[in-house]
């Protein structure tokens, strides 16, 4: 007789146990993304590589992706927290970019009302021209940017990107007077690759990830890279190396929705970490040459804190605030 309620007890232990594991295998459901670029972009980029990648590593069932641009990705911020405040399932990738943008445009919506989960990896711009360009090393383009700036077209992200703060910056190591750099901005992804082999643009800034296909298939040639040391896979000096005390860099990471519980923000969190592992996602690391540098949590929180600070001065600097 005493055995049944034992063997219920037991069963209803295992039952839970089992049911335990399935939820923290998979912590989400389907996974809304919010990337606020243009398709194609970086932010849509790491969006669908780590949609795969919570997929691969059990975290999550399925995910779908929305994209809004503008106003350096502070659009899709306000859209992501307006409709998302307690949803464990969605998810904002951010960068720098979006951080110059809230300095910029002082929108009513920031990062405050969202939730800090992870810094991924950072990405270092390159600086690259179309193959029938006359520029074959950093030297030439160098030596006509100083001679004539006005005369060089450089393209990038949105006005005040970190792509237009780096060129801002290179300028100011050249004694090139910021308001003298002729800056076309872009959507980023495949309209700036359009303009350059279109010849509207001389020269192009922005993430390698974006550009690898063409860099990779002869159509746009490295000139440099703004890391702090050589990028395995980047057959490119960094501008430091070439004399230039620059770095041109875009971190980028991931929010969850405003008003999620510590439970829940700390389920996301380890669903993405999970994720970081995945062999689709450390596939990604290594093809677009990204540095990883994971960072989670309230310290994540308050390296974007930092971030704000350092970009406002930088912004400053370079006349655009």
């Amino acid at each position: 007789m005493s055995a049944g309620p034992n063997r219920f007890v037991r069963c209803l232990a295992v039952g839970l146990v089992a049911a335990a594991l399935s939820t923290s295998a998979l912590a989400l459901d389907t996974v809304k993304f919010m990337a606020p670029g243009s398709v194609g972009g970086g932010y849509d980029q790491t969006a669908r590589v780590l949609g795969k990648a919570l997929i691969e590593a059990g975290a999550a069932k399925s995910a779908t992706f929305e994209n809004k641009g503008g106003a350096g990705g502070t659009l899709g911020l306000a859209q992501f927290a307006n409709s998302t405040k307690g949803d464990p399932n969605a998810l904002l990738v951010v960068g720098a970019i979006m951080v110059a943008g809230i300095e910029q445009n002082k929108p009513q919506i920031t990062l405050k009302d969202v939730t800090p989960i992870a810094r991924l990896f950072t990405e270092y711009n390159v600086i690259a021209v179309r193959k029938e360009s006359p520029y074959k090393t950093l030297d030439d383009l160098i030596k006509d940017f100083k001679a004539n700036p006005p005369s060089i077209t450089w393209g990038g992200g949105s006005k005040g990107s970190i792509d237009h703060i780096g060129i801002a910056e290179l300028a100011g190591k050249l004694d090139v007077p910021v308001n003298k750099v002729n800056y076309i901005a872009t959507g980023g992804g495949g309209e700036i690759v359009a303009q350059t082999l279109g010849g509207q643009i001389k020269v192009l800034t922005g993430g390698y990830a974006e550009l690898g296909q063409y860099i990779k298939n002869g159509q746009i040639r490295v000139l440099a890279i703004g890391a702090p040391e050589r990028v395995p896979g980047i057959d490119a000096p960094t501008l430091k190396e070439s004399g230039y005390d620059v770095v041109i860099g875009n971190w980028r990471g991931v929010y969850g929705a405003g008003g999620l519980t510590a439970e829940q923000r700390k389920e996301v969190t380890d669903a993405v970490l999970a994720a970081s592992k995945s062999k689709v996602w450390q596939d990604n690391i290594r093809t677009n040459a990204w540095t990883e540098s994971v960072l989670t949590g309230d310290d994540f929180g308050k390296f974007v804190d930092e971030e704000h600070v350092r970009l406002r001065a930088m912004l400053v600097k370079v006349g655009l605030l």
